[in-house]
């Protein structure tokens, strides 16, 4: 769960970092968005997936 919470923070982090005004650069735009997505993914995946062990 700790790598989906820093991929949806470096997400945010990247569209923070981005040097057009509002967000409209390649990583306000593109890239932190899709990090962030998958951090979010990765979150619902930890959260809901069965362990193997019993």
């Amino acid at each position: 769960m700790l790598i989906g919470i820093a991929l949806i923070i470096l997400g945010f982090i990247l569209i923070g970092l981005d040097g057009e005004p509002h967000g409209n650069g390649i990583l306000g735009l593109t890239i932190g968005p899709i990090v962030t997505l998958a951090g979010f993914i990765f979150e619902f995946y930890a959260i809901f997936a069965k362990s193997e062990s019993n």
